[in-house]
């Protein structure tokens, strides 16, 4: 396998720091890293977007370098707490541990030192706080910029970005998105003197493959034809087909064998994971990542690998293996290890085997990790965390499906994600080339494969959106004036007024269009002797406002007549589907187990009986098994109608609907009941027909002099075409609106909310930050409102430190799963029970206020793992608080027990800080946080 890719020529280095920096590298710069390079120490920011692996990093160091030289300091910030460390780890190696700090929400290791390796959200709050570590700070890295597309912690990177002193060179390393020069001349408008420089080439060429069955065959046909874009393989199409044609020749009922019982598990003929990772080591393929979509997913992985006795290793590489491990478990005690099964992960790694994703205890990652570098694990099953940034490149990637769950459904991968996990593959300064392999499924289609791995379009949109929070820091430095000036810099306004420049010349076309239509309208009336009505103001998107009373005189009034009838018609339908729906709503939350209903539309339809019942009353969506052993949740989508309940069904108390014999059972009982589906319902009469308002319009249509005219006149379509270029003007006129405004109005309703709690006042020379509201700028909480309206009110104040922990564990903690959540979840704590009903009845009036406001309601607080934290906090075992903290009936990971631990100390410490670090509630939370940080959670925060 080779490419006829060539590496780019290095460029001469005439500068004397980068002369310096780049003499003890053992390696040449490419020349955008040269360029990037140049253009620091000539002064300038920089931008650079280059594909995963291309090296940007050096960069970012080379700031490092430039700081240090000149004696000033150097902020290098990371979106994750795991690429920080690994970051820190490197540089201190190269600077000496004197040079190099570290700043997360975990650690704090010599933070006064001229560079300081940080997540992006501590140089925000710094900013916020004007601490003084920003003095004689000459460089800020902001690794993966490209983060600020991320819809949850997105804004952060803006708002570095914006505050940042004019003096403060920022280094910007973005992947390769297809916007870049438009985020580039956004950079330049708010940072000024800015060099962009992009770079499309892939240092380690990536090859892209499908395999099928045992046998692995290039995406790609070999050499282009003619200058196009490459071909998929004709070989590989082929061979699919011949495959498909036997699997259907062999089964009476086609490949999906609708004759018989689905299939379980992997599709025949489709190679199993150990025989994959086998082949992939003949091939000379690995070291591999197999990227799987979900944490049980990768451990079933990791579990087929060791039982079917595959090992990868040498003893003498299990024995430096072991050695790794014991380091990493070693101060873990024996029951905690017990707990986490670390024999069993061992057993893993003594192999070259592993899995990786966030369930797994940080430590147990951490390990993996530094495995995987060294060489000693050669192929992880991982979830797409482990591609955001740290630093695990292998020789191959594989990749078994191309559907991700997005926490709400099951999606497509993206050509952005799919870059992103195939960029892994090929190791810069060790592999020749780099290999991506896609496991071929039946109805996986490889010009589906070929249009995510040739898509160059991975554009850069703005998440940023003001916050409470951001509201309060904002008016504290800026003033309201001033913040809503910072609020027009940014990057989503920018695009916003960019695309506005379009809409407005759409306008302006649209427009001219409406007067050529006009004149036409009017000579073709006048030549049939009917008076056209006023041009003027035959406005469509005004027909809204008319009743039977207005004056429909002309022909543009008879037209405007008709528009108001089709837009009366419309909203009958509508109300008469927004009944439907809510008697929907009514019907499905009065279900119960055991009865029996019918489907008449989407994928399943026949009878089905109710196995659990809706638990949300606002969106309920009852679990049912279908007829064809199907089962899943429904909701109002899967109804044209309200369900009728046809009758009942006898359930086992245990309903086995996890295996498929179970289910099968099941439905074939659900059959036997002889309940019969209804063919269908009586139309009901139609509400248009009863509407007096609507017989009024149809009246006056009718006695219309212009009704007469023959349906086909030229005037009928010159009407409607000028309707409907009217129509256009108004929506791009609302567009143009709305989207210009946007970012204002939400600001303002935000301030809204805050001055009628009093975070704000209005003050003699304008809106002024309230003491309440320094609290809130202290406060950095997806609920920071909610968890200030908690501090104010003292509802946490009477709490013992555990059960401080466990309460504010609430406005944290997030379920995995669509289960119930309140606080009656908590039994056996009445105080925490009680302290938590009054976080929620707190959480109950912000919310009222914010949909008076108009405001995105702040999340409701999740007692899921208060019982969890309460019991570790009380000092009870690791086992214990795992147990307490599971969701249907299942433990919570480690690793998960130990991210939640986390940022409830985090929350905790941002309390007391809040609080002044005095008065009963901030003791309670520093004496809190000495509960929580022990065992695998002391071991991780060092």
């Amino acid at each position: 396998m080779t490419s006829s890719e060539t590496a780019p020529t290095p460029t001469p280095i005439d500068r004397p720091a980068l002369r310096e920096f780049t003499d003890r590298l053992d390696f040449a710069l490419d020349p955008f890293q040269v360029e990037s390079c140049a253009a620091l120490e000539d002064g300038h920011g920089v931008l650079v977007c280059a594909p995963t692996g291309a090296g940007k990093t050096i960069v970012g160091e080379f700031a490092v370098h430039l700081a240090l030289a000149a004696g000033t300091k150097c902020f290098y910030t990371t979106p994750i707490k795991a690429l920080s460390n690994q970051k820190f780890s490197d540089l201190v190696a190269v600077h000496g541990a004197e040079n190099i700090g570290l700043l997360t929400g975990d650690s704090s290791i010599n933070p006064s030192a001229p560079v300081v390796v940080m997540t992006t959200e501590v140089v925000r709050n710094m900013i916020y706080a004007n601490s003084p570590a920003l003095n004689g700070l000459s460089h800020v890295v902001m690794d993966e910029v490209h983060f600020l597309a991320d819809r949850f912690r997105g804004a952060v990177w803006e708002e570095v970005i914006l505050h940042l002193e004019p003096s403060v060179k920022v280094v910007s390393l973005s992947a390769t998105v297809s916007n870049a020069e438009e985020f580039g001349d956004w950079i330049k408008t708010v940072r000024g003197d800015t060099t962009v420089v992009v770079d499309d080439h892939r240092p380690i060429p990536l090859w892209q493959h499908m395999m099928v069955g045992n046998r692995i065959f290039d995406l790609f046909e070999r050499t282009p034809r003619n200058g196009e874009r490459p071909q998929v393989n004709s070989e590989l199409t082929r061979y699919i087909k011949q495959r498909e044609m036997v699997s259907d020749h062999e089964s009476p009922h086609g490949r999906r064998g609708r004759g018989g019982p689905p299939r379980r598990g992997r599709p025949a003929g489709i190679i199993s994971r150990p025989d994959l990772i086998a082949r992939l080591d003949r091939d000379g393929l690995l070291p591999a990542i197999g990227f799987i979509f979900s944490r049980a997913g990768c451990e079933a992985a990791l579990d087929q690998c060791v039982r079917s006795g595959l090992s990868l290793l040498q003893p003498a590489q299990s024995a430096q293996v072991e050695e790794v491990v014991n380091r990493y478990v070693g101060d873990l005690t024996e029951a905690d290890q017990d707990v986490l099964n670390v024999d069993t992960w061992r057993a893993g790694l003594m192999r070259g085997l592993a899995a990786h994703h966030a369930g797994m205890l940080p430590a147990f990652r951490h390990a993996v990790e530094e495995l995987f570098v060294r060489g000693l694990v050669r192929a992880v099953f991982a979830t797409e965390t482990l591609a955001l940034g740290i630093n695990m490149p292998a020789r191959s990637v594989v990749l078994e499906r191309l559907v991700k769950y997005n926490g709400e459904a099951h999606v497509d991968l993206t050509p952005g994600e799919f870059t992103q996990l195939t960029g892994r593959a090929g190791r810069r300064g060790i592999d020749v080339e780099g290999h991506a392999v896609v496991v071929w499924m039946p109805e996986l289609d490889p010009t589906r494969v070929a249009g995510l791995a040739g898509a160059r379009t991975f554009p850069l949109r703005s998440s940023f959106a003001p916050e409470y929070n951001m509201a309060i820091n904002l008016i504290g430095r800026l003033g309201l004036a001033g913040a809503k000036n910072l609020l027009e810099r940014s990057f989503a306004q920018f695009q916003t007024d960019r695309s506005v420049v379009g809409q407005h010349r759409k306008i302006d076309t649209a427009r001219r269009t409406l007067g050529k239509i006009d004149v036409e309208l009017s000579g073709r009336a006048s030549s049939v002797g009917v008076e056209p009505g006023d041009l003027a103001t035959g406005d469509a998107a005004a027909a809204d406002d008319h009743t039977p009373t207005d004056d429909y005189d002309g022909f543009l009034g008879y037209m405007r007549l008709r528009e108001v009838i089709r837009t009366r018609e419309r909203e009958l339908k509508f109300e008469k589907r927004m009944t439907a729906q809510a008697n929907t709503v009514d019907e499905l939350s009065a279900l119960k187990r055991g009865h029996v209903i019918a489907l008449h539309g989407g994928r399943h339809r026949g009878l089905a009986v109710v196995i659990e019942p809706a638990t949300d009353r606002r969106d309920p969506k009852p679990m049912v098994l279908c007829e064809d052993a199907w089962c899943g949740r429904v909701g109002t989508a899967d109804f044209l109608n309200p369900p009728e309940v046809l009758g009942n069904m006898r359930l086992p108390r245990q309903v086995d609907r996890r295996t498929g014999r179970g289910r099968r059972d099941l439905a074939s009982s659900l059959r036997a009941t002889g309940i019969d589906v209804p063919r269908g319902r009586q139309s009901r009469r139609s509400p248009a027909a009863d509407d007096r308002e609507l017989g009024l319009l149809r009246s006056r249509l009718r006695a219309h002099p212009a009704h007469q005219l023959p349906a086909g006149d030229e005037l009928f379509r010159l009407a409607e075409r000028r309707n409907r270029v009217e129509r256009e003007i108004t929506a791009l006129t609302e567009s143009v609106s709305t989207r210009t405004s946007t970012l204002s109005i939400t600001f303002d309703r935000i301030v809204g909310v805050l001055t009628e709690l009093g975070y704000l006042v209005d003050g003699p020379e304008g809106v002024v930050v309230t003491d309440s509201g320094r609290t809130l700028s202290r406060v950095y909480s997806e609920s920071d409102l909610l968890i200030c309206e908690c501090i104010r009110a003292q509802v946490w104040d009477a709490l013992t430190p555990p059960e401080l922990a466990a309460v504010v564990s609430a406005v944290v903690y997030e379920s995995r799963r669509d289960s119930y959540s309140g606080p009656d979840l908590v039994t056996g704590h009445r105080e925490v029970r009680d302290a938590l009903q009054d976080t929620h009845r707190a959480w109950r009036t912000l919310a009222h206020l914010e949909s008076r406001h108009n405001v995105g309601v702040t999340r409701e607080p999740d007692a899921g793992f208060a019982t969890a934290m309460y019991t570790w906090a009380s000092g009870r075992s690791l086992a214990e608080a795992l147990a307490a903290a599971g969701e249907r009936g299942r433990p919570l990971p480690a690793g998960d027990f130990v991210r939640w631990s986390r940022q409830v100390i985090d929350l905790l410490e941002q309390i007391r800080m809040s609080a002044g670090g005095e008065g009963r509630l901030a003791r309670s939370a520093k004496s809190a946080v000495g509960c929580i940080k022990r065992g695998v959670v002391a071991v991780e925060l060092g």
